[in-house]
C-alpha cells in the first residue's frame, strides 16, 4: 500500500493510550478495582499512588481505570494535570478546571457541572471550554486548603448524584513540579485524614501518579504521608504483553506483522509503552505494504533512536551522549548485556582501547554529574537512573548496523 494511502497510524507517541488499545496490567487493574473502586462504591474512601519511571504508562493506566470504574462502579472521573503548578493555589485551579471538563461522555452530568461552575467558564467554542482565569484565581485560596477542596469535591458529587453517580475518582498527574514543596505533602495528608474522620466521608478514590522519587519527595517532606498510600508499582511490560499490544494495534488498521517482526519490536521497545508507541509508529510508516517485516523494524530502530533521544533525554545529556569522544565507550557499554540497567566498571574496561581507558573515569564522572548514572560502591556497579536513557543508548548503538 502506498504510504500516502496508509491512513491513520494506530500508535500514539506522547499521548495516553486509547482504551481500546490498552493491553496488560491485569494485576494492577484488579488491585485498584478491588481495593479502591469497590470500596469507594460502598462509601469507604481510598488513596493510591501509581508509581513507575517516565514512559511506563502511568497516565494510560489511570485513564483506563477511570473509564472502567465509571462504567462498572459509577465513579465520576476527574483527571487533573498539575504540570506547571508552583503552589497549592495553582493546584486548586487545575482541579477546578478538570472538574469543569469532566463528564464529557455524559451530557446530562456535564451540563449540571457546567451550570454549577458557570462563573469559571469563559467562551465556549469548537475547540472546547475556555476559562475565566480571573474568577478562578480569585476563588483559588478557598479551594487550596484540605477543608476547602473536600467541600468543593463534596459539592461536586451532590450536584451530580441524581445522575446515578456513587462517588468520585480523582487523578492527580504530572506532579513533578509540586512534590518538592512541603506544603503539598501536608495538603494531601490532611485532605485524606479530614475525609476519613468525617461523620459521612466523601466516597473518593484519590489516585496520584508519579515516579517513585516523587513519592519519596513527599515522604521526606512529611513522613506520616507514607501510611495513606496504597502503592501500585508499574514494571516494564512482559514480552507476551508487548507482542499482544503490537499485534492488536496493527490488526486494528488491517496490517499484519510477521512473528519475527513482533519479537524484534518487543525486544527493542523493552516493555516501555512510550518506546512501544514510537517504535510501532516508525515501523508503520516505514512499511511500504500492509505487512510489517524485520526490515521495517530495523528502519524503525534507526528513526526511533533520534526520536527517543530528542524527546526523553535532557538536551544537555543528549549532547553528552552523542559526543564523538564518548561514542565508542557508549557503544561498548550498550553491547554489554543489552538493555541491562547496570554494568560493572571492570567488565567494560576490558573492552576499551588504551585511549578509551584513559578517558573512562572522566566519562563516568560526567555521566554521574548529568544524572545519567549512579554508582553502587558495594557492588562495584554503575546503574542507569532511567530506563528511557538506557534504551536510547541501545538504540543509538544499533544505528551503524541497521539498514536505512
Amino acid at each position: 500500500m502506498s504510504e500516502l494511502l496508509k491512513g491513520k497510524s494506530p500508535f500514539y507517541p506522547g499521548q495516553p493510550v486509547p482504551t481500546d488499545l490498552f493491553v496488560g496490567r491485569n494485576e494492577q487493574i484488579v488491585h485498584v478495582m478491588e481495593r479502591g473502586a469497590t470500596q469507594v462504591q460502598v462509601g469507604k474512601p481510598a488513596t493510591c499512588f501509581v508509581q513507575g519511571e517516565y514512559g511506563i504508562g502511568k497516565s494510560s493506566l489511570a485513564v483506563f481505570l477511570q473509564q472502567a470504574a465509571e462504567a462498572k462502579y459509577r465513579l465520576h472521573p476527574v483527571y487533573a494535570l498539575l504540570g506547571g503548578g508552583d503552589d497549592l493555589q495553582d493546584i486548586a485551579v487545575s482541579i477546578v478546571q478538570a472538574t469543569i471538563r469532566s463528564g464529557a461522555f455524559n451530557p446530562n452530568r456535564s451540563e449540571k457541572i457546567k451550570n454549577w461552575l458557570a462563573k469559571y467558564i469563559g467562551k465556549q467554542s469548537l475547540a472546547g471550554v475556555s476559562f475565566n482565569m480571573d474568577a478562578l484565581k480569585q476563588d483559588a485560596p478557598s479551594v487550596a486548603t484540605p477543608f476547602g477542596l473536600l467541600d468543593f469535591l463534596m459539592s461536586t458529587l451532590d450536584k451530580i448524584r441524581d445522575t446515578g453517580v456513587s462517588g468520585l475518582f480523582v487523578v492527580l498527574d504530572e506532579i513533578n513540579g509540586i512534590t518538592k514543596d512541603p506544603k503539598f505533602a501536608h495538603f494531601i495528608k490532611a485532605l485524606v485524614d479530614t475525609n476519613a474522620m468525617a461523620p459521612e466521608p466523601l466516597p473518593l478514590l484519590l489516585m496520584i501518579c508519579g515516579a517513585e522519587a516523587r513519592r519519596r519527595d513527599m515522604i521526606d517532606n512529611h513522613p506520616p504521608i507514607d501510611r495513606i498510600f496504597d502503592v501500585v508499582d508499574l514494571p516494564v511490560m512482559s514480552t507476551s504483553e508487548t507482542v499482544e499490544f503490537f499485534k492488536g494495534a496493527f490488526e486494528s488498521v488491517k496490517t499484519s506483522a510477521t512473528p519475527e517482526a513482533l519479537q524484534k519490536l518487543a525486544f527493542y521497545s523493552a516493555g516501555l509503552p512510550k518506546i512501544m508507541h514510537i517504535m510501532g509508529d516508525e515501523a508503520f510508516w516505514a512499511s511500504s505494504d500492509d505487512v510489517i517485516d524485520e526490515g521495517d523494524v530495523m528502519k524503525a530502530v534507526v528513526r526511533a533512536a533520534d526520536d527517543v533521544g530528542k524527546k526523553f533525554v535532557d538536551q544537555q545529556v543528549y549532547a553528552a551522549l552523542r559526543s564523538p569522544d564518548y561514542r565508542s565507550i557508549l557503544k561498548k557499554i550498550a553491547a554489554h548485556e543489552p538493555l541491562a540497567m547496570s554494568f560493572k566498571k571492570s567488565e567494560v574496561v576490558g573492552t576499551l582501547t588504551e585511549g578509551e581507558t584513559r578517558k573512562f573515569n572522566n566519562f563516568l564522572q560526567k555521566m554521574k554529574h548529568l544524572n545519567v548514572l549512579r554508582s553502587d560502591p558495594s557492588q562495584g556497579e554503575y546503574i542507569f537512573n532511567a530506563r528511557m536513557v538506557r534504551v536510547y543508548i541501545w538504540l543509538e548503538s544499533e544505528r551503524g548496523d541497521a539498514p536505512l
